[in-house]
């Protein structure tokens, strides 16, 4: 049906009967070639006498039927065209139902004979079942080119972006009337192998530097004037029946040599962001360094501390260093983070356990980096504050993703907060970047309390509009 409903611009139904008055739409196909009458889907839909009332009267005459009407409520004027789709018995089982718009109809008449008469023969095949292994093909484009070779492989119906095409190539003269062996293509070759094997081919070709995506239908006439009225199921013809190929060609050059500009740019920002993380890295490696030679136990925290949150940035891009298009899971990037904090936060004498929860959250990288750094700064703070009396605990991680929002939670088992604890008058430098992050970049809100024995921080943040 698909490939039928680009090459007639008709949107195509197949419904089956459920009552006298009443038909189900159990298959629809819209055209590529041109804007689909309907906006929606209609698969499952209930059809009745009002809505299409020639559907019905096809299956009480058990005859094909054709009328104009309008479609509603659009009032737009269609060509209707109903055909029985028969068993073995000669019983309709279903009706297929092409769509036409009125000017479709109108301009496909103004072209050649031929191809009218190419045309009818797919319609009649796609009725009887033999338009083998079409689902393979792709679509059918506004911008692609068409013509039809006969079964001595003569053009004879080229449209116009086929013309241009073909000028492209060098062949200024009319191409109608020539045979495909008289081009330097390779239509000829994809035709006959076509033709032989009455099956539908697409192949990508280079051709004198256009890359084309060419694909070839052999059409045949229907056996018999009364087997094409009546729509039942034929012998299929032998390969001299064949009347003709319809090529179809759509120009991918524009599409590749942007696919391949997208591709090296890409490939340029992944660089970069490999650069980047492995810069990072580099500087956290050296204030390890300067870690090893501190003895003031405030200057080692801080040192400590700044290393976390360059981890935390370098976390990031790593992840973008694989794809900068993707997003990125932020269960993922705790788990690096409480790593790391394992190697660089607890003091020594302390004994701190650190876990997990909570599923997959996939963001975009701009939320995520925020994200890693609050974690990361939740997770300083926790250990920072949590512990001074206290040498042993647990600090759990919890997500949860909350369809539109996503909650994050660092609980922690060890000192609580003071009875007068205010957050907006603390000094703490981790706390107000959290703030800063949560407000400014993440739009969401920050909260720090007391809960059934633990301290409990929690920031809520909406997802954006587009995940």
């Amino acid at each position: 049906m698909a490939i039928t409903a680009d090459l007639t611009r008709s949107d195509l139904l197949l419904v089956c009967p459920r009552n006298a008055e009443q038909v189900v739409v159990v298959a629809q196909a819209h055209p590529h070639s041109i804007t689909s009458l309907y906006d929606a889907e209609l698969i499952g839909k209930t059809l009745t006498r009002q809505d299409s009332p020639i559907i019905l009267e096809s299956w009480r005459r058990s005859w094909p039927m054709r009328a104009q009407r309008q479609l509603m409520p659009s009032s737009a004027p269609i060509v209707q065209q109903v055909y029985p789709i028969r068993g073995q018995s000669g019983e309709p089982l279903a009706f297929l139902s092409m769509e036409t718009s009125l000017i479709q109809v109108e301009r496909h008449h103004s072209r050649h004979r031929s191809f009218r008469y190419a045309v009818d023969w797919l319609r009649w095949m796609c009725i009887r079942g033999e338009l083998v292994r079409t689902e393979n093909l792709s679509p059918f484009g506004e911008w692609d080119g068409i013509l039809f070779v006969d079964g001595q492989r003569r053009i004879t119906y080229l449209s116009g972006i086929a013309n241009n095409l073909y000028r492209r190539l060098g062949y200024m003269d009319d191409l109608r009337g020539k045979r495909l062996n008289e081009l330097g293509t390779d239509d000829d070759e994809m035709a006959a192998e076509s033709m032989f094997a009455r099956q539908p081919l697409e192949r990508e070709c280079i051709e004198e530097g256009q890359i084309w995506i060419r694909k070839t239908l052999p059409v045949w006439q229907p056996p018999t004037l009364r087997g094409r009225l009546q729509g039942l199921t034929m012998a299929r013809p032998g390969p001299g029946d064949v009347g003709g190929v319809m090529i179809m060609i759509h120009d991918a050059t524009e599409e590749r040599r942007k696919k391949q500009e997208l591709d090296v740019k890409t490939t340029m920002i992944q660089e970069v962001h490999h650069r980047v993380k492995n810069n990072l890295q580099t500087i956290a490696a050296t204030l390890r360094m300067q870690a090893r030679r501190t003895n003031e136990p405030e200057a080692l925290q801080a040192i400590n501390e700044a290393i976390t949150r360059i981890l935390s940035v370098a976390v990031i891009h790593e992840f973008l260093s694989k794809d900068e298009r993707q997003a990125i899971n932020i269960r993922e990037i705790c788990q690096r983070i409480i790593g790391q904090s394992r190697q660089v936060s607890a003091l020594p004498g302390q004994n701190i356990a650190y876990s997990m929860d909570g599923p997959s959250i996939y963001l975009p990288s701009q939320q995520a980096t925020a994200s890693a750094l609050v974690i990361n700064e939740l997770i300083q703070n926790a250990v920072e504050h949590g512990f001074e009396t206290a040498k042993q605990g647990h600090v759990r991680v919890l997500l949860e993703d909350g369809g539109d929002t996503v909650r994050i939670e660092v609980r922690n088992d060890g000192d609580l907060l003071p009875p007068n604890f205010d957050m907006t008058q603390t000094n703490s430098l981790g706390l107000q970047i959290v703030r800063t992050l949560v407000q400014s970049d993440l739009h969401g809100k920050l909260g720090l309390k007391n809960e059934a024995g633990e301290v409990v921080a929690s920031v809520e943040f909406p997802k954006p509009a587009s995940m």
